[in-house]
């Protein structure tokens, strides 16, 4: 996609982190933006930052773990701009602990937002932008999804949002050789960050009121505690991140990483899959955070 200039990008999670980033990135850019997240006041403020910028912009509230909800932002951005050419599903939550004690709730409302959140997303804008398509000889188009790291890789206390993410990955290289398929004017991408200093550590402050919530347990704590940790010292920013997305949109690159550094990772996860090796230790370089963790859940399996 090498136009970006009076096109239209739509942006879930626009309020924080990431979605912020991109949308400051579209906005200078002259794109025309649609921002969702759950976050009013948040969105509001972002939305305000965006006209100042001389952006048009539209602005909903917006949980994507509704499929009406996602379909009403689509209508929005139809009837506002007339065409969709930029997606991006961005809105995510975090969650940790041991996997076995993370409750119905916990799984439901982490896959709502960051795997059918995404899954509705692609369903509703691809569709509309191959509608989008017809009409413009001219159409280019582009669909990115925030996975993570985890969606490569598999670290303790974090699996349920390893599952999301893991299947985030797979949905999008799904996506791009679908569209390859059909040679359809989009191309996709998906976002792989590793530890960037955003508010994903803190999403318990969105939980929704019908997630409820427990006492969190002993390995929930620590992974609280790690997260807050390893986000809040990250070194990359989220502005350099959504530069080098938007980059790798303008030169069709699919998949997208804040740390290619960490790929070593994901070159030994491989490896251990094709040798038929059982996954190798997550904390070979650093068994100082192994031997934390299991001194802090000593309560959990005493």
């Amino acid at each position: 996609m090498k136009v970006l200039k009076d096109r239209v990008a739509v942006i879930t999670g626009a309020a924080s982190g990431f979605g912020r980033e991109f949308a400051l990135i579209g906005a200078r850019l002259g794109m025309k933006l649609v921002l969702a997240d759950v976050q009013q006041d948040a969105l509001e403020k972002t939305k305000a930052e965006m006209e100042q910028l001389g952006a048009q912009v539209i602005a909903m509230r917006c949980d994507v773990r509704h499929a009406e909800q996602v379909q009403a932002l689509a209508d929005a951005a139809m009837e506002k701009f007339g065409a969709v050419h930029l997606v991006f599903n961005n809105a995510g939550v975090g969650s940790g602990g041991l996997v076995w004690e993370n409750t119905q709730a916990d799984w439901e409302w982490v896959l709502g937002v960051n795997l059918w959140g995404v899954i509705h997303g692609v369903r509703i804008f691809t569709n509309l932008m191959l509608e989008c398509a017809k009409k413009d000889p001219e159409y280019e188009g582009h669909i990115v999804n925030t996975a993570s790291m985890a969606g490569m890789l598999n670290a303790p206390t974090m699996g349920v949002y390893n599952v999301s993410k893991h299947a985030v990955v797979s949905l999008t290289e799904s996506l791009y050789q679908d569209l390859k398929l059909v040679a359809a004017p989009i191309g996709a991408s998906v976002l792989c960050p590793y530890f960037v200093p955003t508010g994903i550590s803190q999403s318990h402050r969105n939980r929704p009121e019908d997630v409820p919530g427990a006492a969190p347990t002993a390995s929930q704590r620590a992974a609280q505690a790690m997260s807050d940790k390893a986000v809040s010292s990250g070194k990359v920013t989220a502005q350099e991140v959504a530069e080098n997305t938007f980059k790798a949109i303008s030169e069709e690159q699919f998949y997208v990483f804040s740390h290619p550094g960490a790929l070593s990772n994901v070159q030994e996860r491989m490896e251990d899959i094709v040798l038929q090796r059982n996954p190798g230790d997550p904390y070979k370089a650093a068994p100082h955070i192994r031997d934390m963790l299991r001194e802090k859940l000593k309560v959990s399996i005493s």
